[in-house]
């Protein structure tokens, strides 16, 4: 049994370095068609990788801070507090979403403190409304971060097979083209080009699986995110209303 493991795995090894370098002599002899073909696969491959990562790390951020700001939100209700604390809180869409709402409440009532009398309602003013649309605002930028270069892993995912399927087709033509000139149909003659053009599809696969995984991901990560962001939006919205309606009842009290 040692003898049979120790024979095998050499075996095993060298079978994995032949393999290995048969692909490379195949991909460095295709047609220069092929070879362009394999290079914008490669391409995509890697700017495709550098999304992923990249991806993967913001919405990890996003995740971490996300947990964080709301937890704070709803322990402390201080908003000067949490106002503060979100300036540390960049990848968090929910804490950037309090932050925008916050500060167009802090400006309107401002202008409002300013320029209106002191039986005026404020929700006559449409505070709430301007709020809203900060938050609106927001929701829209902070969706269009989260979904920023998925694009073109979809691209990549719907593109790369095909440019793959066309270096084959243009492979396996080349290689007619030398059983033609060579006048043999043998195995010995047709196994080497159609496997350099095999090659090409089996890129475009490579290229294309990580892309569509990743992209289907991270879009369902982005739509649950978008709907934190609604559901904040929505209870922060709530709470100015009826902020401004115990305000504006404390002043005809007054």
């Amino acid at each position: 049994m040692t003898a049979i493991t120790m024979i095998s795995l050499p075996n095993i090894a060298s079978v994995g370095t032949v393999f290995g370098s048969d692909i490379m002599h195949m991909v460095l002899n295709a047609s220069l068609t092929v070879k362009f073909v394999l290079l914008i696969l490669a391409l995509f491959s890697i700017i495709s990788w550098a999304i992923i990562f990249t991806k993967w790390k913001l919405f990890r951020q996003a995740k971490q801070e996300t947990a964080y700001f709301l937890d704070l939100f709803w322990e402390t209700r201080e908003f000067a507090r949490i106002y503060k604390e979100c300036n540390e809180l960049i990848f968090s869409p929910v804490a950037q979403l309090f932050r925008s709402g916050y500060s167009e409440l802090l400006r309107m009532q401002k202008i409002q403190a300013s320029t209106s009398s002191s039986d005026t309602d404020p929700t006559i003013n449409g505070l709430s409304d301007y709020v809203e649309r900060s938050l609106k605002r927001t929701t829209l930028r902070q969706s269009s971060k989260l979904e920023q270069a998925l694009s073109f892993l979809a691209t990549t995912g719907n593109t790369a097979p095909f440019i793959g399927l066309f270096g084959t087709v243009w492979g396996i033509m080349e290689a007619f083209r030398g059983i033609g000139l060579k006048g043999s149909a043998s195995l010995a003659v047709v196994a080497p080009g159609i496997s350099e053009a095999l090659i090409a599809t089996a890129a475009g696969l490579a290229a294309a699986i990580p892309a569509v995984v990743a992209f289907n991901y991270f879009n369902n990560r982005a739509m649950e995110m978008r709907a934190e962001m609604d559901t904040f939006r929505a209870d922060f919205l709530a709470m100015v209303e009826r902020q401004v309606i115990k305000k504006s009842m404390l002043g005809k009290e007054g």
